[in-house]
């Protein structure tokens, strides 16, 4: 989970530094994925009874306000015809 979770703001850091906008989109999208996959370990967490619900409740806001701002964050990037 600790992985899950620092590989959301390494993957924008990685791929502001790249050369292209299309690098930098395809690597909010890596972090996006990390978001999911960070969701997902935590809803396992409450299925096998390490959690609550209510233990997991502000991070999963939290989480919801990462993955919208990752996707407004892809939309301004995006070209437009």
């Amino acid at each position: 989970m600790r992985r899950s979770a620092i590989s959301i703001p390494s993957n924008i850091a990685e791929g502001k530094s790249r050369n292209s906008i299309n690098e930098y989109r395809h690597f909010i999208g890596i972090a996006k994925g990390s978001a999911a996959e960070l969701e997902t370990q935590l809803l396992i967490c409450v299925q096998i009874g390490y959690l609550s619900k209510e233990d997991i409740k502000e991070v999963l806001g939290l989480l919801d306000e990462v993955s919208k701002m990752l996707a407004k964050l892809n939309l301004a990037l995006t070209p437009r015809t």
